[in-house]
């Protein structure tokens, strides 16, 4: 082969995922305040993490000033650990309230349009790209070669959301329960909007053995009166059967907001376990301990976190779980992708 044949293939697999080695480590976060300082980035950094996944709350903006939201950006930017995972690591981002510039919002957000491009911005995202001409930051990617492809969906759940039902916390404190907002009966709302849904049924027939499905509030956990897809139940059961309909293989969801890690399997929405792990708190933590998930493995955990799932292609094996500050595994479970399959007829 000549040398400009190997030029050739090599700038083809510095742009081809395809042709890249095998993602077999994932590590994932959200609620990391930019003011504070955030040590956790040296434990992730260990890992040597393939892909790292920012599920939201990735700074705390709060703010319709732009300027403002740009120099909050620019204070994560500036951490040293965030620096070298930067190194070691592929990066993709989703959002989820502070980060996208008001707390619980949704799409009545006036400064959206200007907080998608600084997202955008400071993501790194291609000028050309896709995610720049269309509303909303949700996106694809997969990674690897047939049999070892990993496809990563990051969903937007604030740009196009309406407005949450919130008749308020029970006069008499249900145990466990904290939040409140409880599930609209409005069948007329939605969670993603109908673009990204159109999208997203697209995304779910392309081929792949493995789907992270990253979704900045929580998918399977639904008692405790705060945000969760839940909340618009007709938005998930929409989930549940588009999942069907394309008979995808292979999803796992990741998901922050919470200020807590656990993670939650349900059995019946789905002909295959559907897990959700929870990784919310980087430098945050939980203010309530006896919040109710009856869908929980296990206990959930309240100081300084993030997720990882590990990927051994050999065995197909799946390690699902919540590593504490110094990077120890607090929380674990285990599956596999011959499990995570549609039966076949």
């Amino acid at each position: 082969m000549k040398f400009g044949a190997l030029s050739f293939l090599f700038a083809v697999a510095l742009v081809n995922p395809a042709i890249s080695k095998p993602i077999q480590t994932i590590a994932f976060g959200s609620c990391a305040k930019q003011y504070l300082p955030q040590p956790i980035w040296d434990s992730i950094v260990k890992v040597q993490p393939d892909v790292f996944v920012f599920l939201g709350d990735n700074i705390y903006g709060d703010t319709t000033d732009m300027e403002k939201l740009t120099a909050k950006y620019q204070q994560l930017g500036a951490m040293a650990g965030y620096k070298r995972l930067k190194s070691v690591s592929k990066v993709l981002a989703i959002w989820d309230d502070h980060d996208y510039g008001k707390n619980d919002a949704g799409a009545e957000f006036t400064k959206k349009k200007e907080s998608q491009k600084i997202f955008l911005d400071f993501f790194e995202e291609p000028k050309d790209s896709e995610r720049r001409k269309t509303p909303g930051i949700y996106d694809a990617k997969i990674y690897g070669k047939e049999g070892q492809r990993v496809q990563f969906l990051l969903l937007d759940t604030r740009y196009f959301r309406s407005p949450l039902h919130k008749p308020g916390r029970p006069k008499i404190p249900i145990e466990g329960r904290h939040g409140p907002y409880a599930p609209t009966q409005d069948s007329k709302t939605t969670l993603l909007g109908e673009e990204q849904w159109k999208w997203l049924e697209e995304q779910l027939q392309k081929p792949a053995e493995l789907r992270i499905l990253a979704t900045s509030i929580q998918l399977i956990a639904d008692e405790h009166g705060w945000e969760c897809w839940a909340n618009f139940p007709h938005e998930r059961q929409r989930l549940y059967h588009l999942i069907q309909k394309t008979k995808a293989n292979g999803i796992i969801a990741l998901s922050g907001d919470r200020h807590r890690g656990e993670i939650s399997q349900n059995l019946k929405a789905l002909p295959y376990p559907l897990y959700d792990i929870t990784a919310s708190g980087m430098n945050v933590k939980s203010r309530f301990s006896n919040e109710i998930n009856s869908q929980r493995i296990g206990s959930p955990y309240q100081d300084e976190h993030f997720g990882t799932v590990l990927v051994d292609w050999k065995t197909g094996n799946l390690t699902l779980q919540i590593r504490n500050l110094k990077g120890t595994p607090i929380i674990q479970t285990q599956t596999n992708l011959s499990t995570l399959q549609f039966p076949k007829k």
